[in-house]
């Protein structure tokens, strides 16, 4: 599967942004889907993801109660809502496709995901 994610930009805090992430070549719908960050001179970590039916969505607890994860099946697409940014919101934000089923806990290792996208940079001025 290929992976294009878009709509990142410049916000001021307390702003807002929809990232999305565009799925081809691959049965989207049997993906979980991820999005990671990675900020200037740090690793990258785990946001959010979804699971393959959409029921089931997890979280960070630093972007809990700001950002929601979603997925249409029919677009092939994966989105990430962010509101209530924080210039600590500040990365490159890359969407991942894992192909195997995963428990909860493996949910946020970068390690269990296949694919991934080419990110997009968002950031927070203060």
């Amino acid at each position: 599967v290929q992976l294009q994610a878009s709509g990142g930009g410049l916000v001021q805090a307390g702003g807002s942004l929809r990232l999305s992430c565009a799925a081809s070549r691959g049965t989207f719908s049997s993906y979980t889907m991820g999005w990671f960050r990675q900020a200037p001179g740090k690793e990258r970590e785990f946001v959010m993801a979804i699971k393959r039916g959409g029921g089931s969505t997890y979280y960070a607890d630093s972007v809990k109660g700001r950002f929601t994860i979603s997925r249409d099946n029919a677009k092939n697409t994966v989105y990430l809502q962010m509101n209530s940014l924080k210039p600590e919101d500040t990365a490159v934000y890359y969407c991942a496709a894992a192909s195997q089923s995963l428990i909860v806990s493996s949910l946020a290792y970068d390690s269990k995901y296949d694919y991934w996208g080419q990110g997009t940079l968002v950031t927070v001025s203060s």
